[in-house]
């Protein structure tokens, strides 16, 4: 007896085979429950208005599968598992209809469509749905950004070049950047929106269908802006998926970086952020600690998101051009849980954004030290004594290696020491008055106010203009959405006349 009889015995000859049930089918049927249950009689629906607008199924008949399919899709989806007589969660909705209606109507749905723009258009309505959630997300911690930035235009602190102290700015510039960075990333969101919103329906197999169906009619039903009129391109095309995940990756990649400055800054060694009670926990034997959690946790979670769609990314690699549903029925999940995370990050960061506390007084004590306003002894002598930036540059190199070799601060200088280490290279005597603003963080970031510096009379005109811009961005993003609410009442409300 072969060692593989037992096994093959189990299995079965047919299909499917007890694994790939065990394996497959099932982990599929579940997903597509919890994910695609919905839009699935969304589709439905406004097929079967389609049909009767057009003649194709008289009336009568198109309102008593209206009204099955939606009696059927009052059922209780979390009742739903997978059944062996069914291959998927569609097929089982189809014999639900069919119990309802009776065989023949509920297989007349069917008319002018195959699963495979079906598919394509479900995928794409529930992706709709994830992007719009995390630009509503993304929308929200941009208020809070801009917020705190205003809060804190006059908070000095270091800027850092190489992950060391590198020049005075100002904690308003700062968050402003972080700011800016968030906006490109919902520009990148909103052309992935863009690229999703629009309608695979009517494509059916591969060659649309002999039948005169409405293409336009099931998109503007369904709330898509355009149509993919290519059919083959409709079923074919994977590269709205593409957008979405590296929309989504860069998105998580940028926002972990600032993360984890963060991390640095709330430090005991930083001390310039104070992460409010509720996003902090005490060690479980150490009670001095205050455990950022709440950032540690946004930090690896925005890595899982990335994770998951470059999952869908590398999944789709070297797909053939054409159908790739039923490798969409894998690929999907992957994206789900990576906008899941991704919004969860999104919420948290805001959350200790809006409640995050600034130590003014250690953020400037701090800008004070590490000799991060050294340029501005390079800058001041070439502006104002006509020095050569090169000549300049190295009395300051020279300066700032004293300071570190005495193991000094600028401000711990002398004036009188100053100009006699300027003497040794040029003919220039710096005022005690100079001297001050030299080493004043306040000064440094006040006489940067070309556009886009740090000043807090430029931070404060480009968040004055960004307010404007976001009050914009949020009025569209409020729009899209209640439009779209508004498309769904609709196509749930549509009757026909008796």
């Amino acid at each position: 007896m072969s060692k593989f009889e037992g096994f093959i015995k189990e299995e079965g000859i047919a299909f499917p085979g007890k694994t790939y049930v065990e394996k497959l089918l099932k982990p599929v049927f579940n997903d597509q429950r919890d994910y695609l249950f919905d839009v699935m009689f969304d589709i439905h629906r406004a097929h079967v208005i389609m049909l009767a607008e057009q003649g194709i199924v008289p009336e009568s008949e198109a309102k008593i599968m209206l009204d099955g399919v939606n009696k059927v899709s009052e059922f209780d989806r979390t009742q739903l598992a997978y059944q062996p007589e069914f291959e998927d969660l569609f097929f089982m909705m189809e014999a639900r209809i069919g119990e309802e209606i009776g065989e023949e109507l509920a297989g007349k749905i069917h008319i002018g469509r195959s699963r495979n723009d079906m598919g394509i258009a479900m995928y794409r309505l529930v992706l709709r749905e994830h992007l719009l959630n995390l630009l509503g997300s993304a929308n929200r911690l941009s208020e809070a950004l801009l917020e705190q930035a205003e809060q804190n235009t006059d908070t000095y602190m270091t800027g850092y070049t190489h992950t060391q102290p590198a020049q005075p700015t100002t904690l308003g510039h700062y968050f402003l950047a972080i700011y800016d960075v968030l906006q490109r990333d919902i520009k990148r969101l909103w052309s992935s929106y863009e690229t999703v919103n629009q309608s695979s329906l009517g494509a059916a197999a591969l060659t649309t269908t002999g039948f005169p169906i409405s293409r336009d009619r099931t998109r503007e039903l369904l709330g898509f802006d355009k149509l993919i009129e290519n059919s083959y391109d409709s079923i074919g095309g994977a590269d709205y998926l593409l957008e979405t995940s590296t929309a989504l990756m860069t998105c998580m990649i940028n926002t972990g970086r600032w993360i984890q400055d963060f991390l640095q800054h709330v430090t005991r060694e930083f001390g310039n952020f104070y992460v409010a009670d509720p996003y902090v926990q005490c060690s479980s034997i150490m009670p001095q600690k205050r455990n950022p959690v709440s950032i540690e946790h946004s930090r690896s979670i925005a890595s899982s998101a990335y994770g998951d769609a470059l999952a869908a990314v590398t999944m789709i690699h070297n797909t053939p051009f054409g159908d790739i549903v039923d490798t969409e029925d894998d690929l999907q999940p992957h994206l789900y849980r990576a906008f899941n995370n991704a919004n969860r990050v999104l919420a948290l960061m805001y959350a200790v954004i809006a409640t995050l506390k600034v130590n003014k007084e250690h953020a400037l004590e701090m800008a004070r030290k590490s000799s991060i306003t050294i340029t501005e002894l390079a800058d001041t002598l070439a502006r104002d004594y006509g020095i050569s930036f090169r000549k300049a540059h190295s009395i300051a190199s020279f300066l700032s290696k004293e300071t570190t070799r005495q193991a000094k601060e600028l401000y711990e200088w002398d004036i009188d020491q100053i100009n006699a280490i300027i003497a040794g290279v040029v003919d220039v005597k710096l005022s005690e008055a100079e001297w001050k603003k030299i080493i004043s963080p306040e000064y440094f970031v006040e006489i940067r106010s070309i556009q886009g510096g740090p000043s807090p009379k430029e931070v404060g005109r480009m968040i004055a203009e960004r307010k404007t811009s976001l009050s914009e961005k949020i009025g569209l993003y409020e729009q899209t959405v209640q439009t779209l609410t508004k498309k769904r009442e609709q196509l749930l409300a549509y009757t026909f006349k008796e």
